[in-house]
């Protein structure tokens, strides 16, 4: 699939004629993603069930069952991938001990994340981005540490979406850093993500985006019987919480409490992923996850990063966090036989064009600014280049107020731009993009004089 944009060119900071032009995609993002197999995805879906509880709680010491040994094989896979990387892929536990809560872990318990750092090539990129699934399980009762639990659906579906993602990703290069993680804990409180989440900030990683894939394989709508196997959820926040006074002012001046750095995420991986992946419409929910409920993103959202949130259009309840069963002729389980594996394939795919292709493009543009100097019907914008590999030059996005989605993209060699369109009645932004077409995040600008 290729999108075509309303793109216009303009020298010297002015306007000077329009085109329509076609935004085509890079055959090496096209090769990847036509490399994400659903067999791949089933086979690691099923070894995860074979373990028979992944339970947090559940036994560390059996080769065989428990969410030790699925923690080992999720590990030793990495690790078979790392070789096919030469090496690049450095694979760990992220080990922690976790404090008895009085709900859900009722004694200290050490705990692993299932780490796989793919290291970027540009010393002066020092981006990072993670995408994760989470491998822990459960049944109805949230304590039962011991009863089968298959969690196929939830969320060896996004495990083994991350997995994927890191088998089909390490053979290849990068500007920036790539994490792909296997969660622990979801289940009995975000605690694997919590964990992660400080650890990026008592580190001080530059964590430019952080993914949950959570429950991405259902495509059945339990109460309406429909089948939608092309229809996926982006969850985002568009006001940070770590929002200081001065942000807040500036934020309720320029009505952009659409625009947080986690919301710009989540319209990136639908403009990239829809331009990759065919038959997938990618659904912006204005919501940091479903009513009332979290993810692993959430602990990332605590603390200022641009976490955002995967999943399925349609959940069926009586898959999810269920004893397997059968109940006056319903059968209640998350079993490996209900998931949709090229669905979760498609899914699979849209992360991987989009990380692939934020990965590979310069970094953003720095000092991004609306001159207001006067008042006047134009707008006039300004900004530096990026540290890194320099750009080719950079859009200039724009969407109207009501709009969820950038609508046009105005293409400049310089870095500034006039344009005949006025601050009061449109949203802006500018990314740098490189010679390939690969684009950075884009960036709000504040105003400057």
């Amino acid at each position: 699939m290729r999108y075509i944009f309303s793109i216009i060119l303009i020298a010297s900071g002015f306007i000077s004629w329009a085109q329509t032009a076609i935004v085509k995609q890079d055959q090496q993002i096209k090769t990847m993603v036509d490399e994400v197999s659903s067999q791949n995805i089933e086979a690691v879906v099923r070894k995860l069930v074979s373990f028979e509880t992944r339970h947090s709680m559940s036994d560390t010491t059996s080769k065989t069952t428990g969410i030790g040994a699925a923690r080992n094989w999720i590990k030793a896979e990495l690790e078979r991938y790392s070789k096919a990387s030469g090496g690049r892929l450095k694979v760990e536990f992220d080990t922690f001990t976790q404090a008895a809560d009085g709900r859900r872990v009722a004694t200290p318990t050490v705990m692993k994340n299932v780490l796989a750092i793919l290291p970027g090539t540009d010393p002066l990129d020092d981006r990072v981005f993670i995408v994760s699934g989470h491998y822990d399980s459960r049944a109805s009762d949230v304590n039962d540490a011991k009863i089968f639990a298959p969690g196929a659906n939830d969320d060896a579906s996004g495990t083994a979406a991350a997995m994927e993602l890191a088998r089909v990703m390490s053979k290849y290069k990068f500007n920036c850093t790539l994490i792909f993680v296997a969660m622990v804990a979801e289940e009995q409180g975000l605690y694997g993500a919590a964990n992660l989440a400080k650890r990026a900030k008592a580190e001080g990683w530059n964590l430019a985006g952080m993914i949950t894939n959570d429950i991405v394989g259902n495509t059945y709508g339990m109460e309406t019987g429909i089948k939608d196997n092309r229809s996926v959820r982006i969850f985002s926040e568009g006001v940070s919480v770590v929002e200081t006074p001065e942000e807040a002012t500036r934020r309720a001046s320029t009505g952009t409490e659409n625009d947080g750095s986690a919301r710009q995420f989540a319209r990136y991986l639908k403009e990239v992923g829809e331009r990759y992946v065919d038959q997938l419409d990618v659904k912006l929910i204005y919501r940091r996850d479903r009513y009332l409920r979290g993810g692993d993103h959430t602990p990332f959202s605590q603390l200022g990063y641009a976490g955002i949130r995967v999943t399925e259009m349609n959940e069926n309840f009586e898959r999810q966090h269920q004893t397997v069963r059968k109940e006056n002729g319903v059968d209640y389980g998350d079993l490996p036989d209900f998931v949709d594996y090229e669905y979760t394939r498609k899914v699979t795919q849209m992360n991987l064009a989009s990380l692939a292709n934020v990965a590979l493009a310069p970094r953003e543009p720095q000092k991004v600014g609306i001159v207001t100097s006067g008042l006047t019907n134009k707008t006039e914008l300004k900004w530096e280049s990026p540290v890194g590999e320099k750009p080719i030059g950079y859009y200039v996005v724009i969407r109207e107020t009501t709009s969820p989605i950038w609508e046009k993209k105005f293409f400049v060699t310089d870095t500034k731009a006039l344009l005949n369109y006025s601050k009061d009645n449109y949203y802006f932004g500018v990314q740098s993009v490189d010679s390939e077409g690969h684009e950075s995040l884009v960036v709000i600008p504040r105003s400057v004089r």
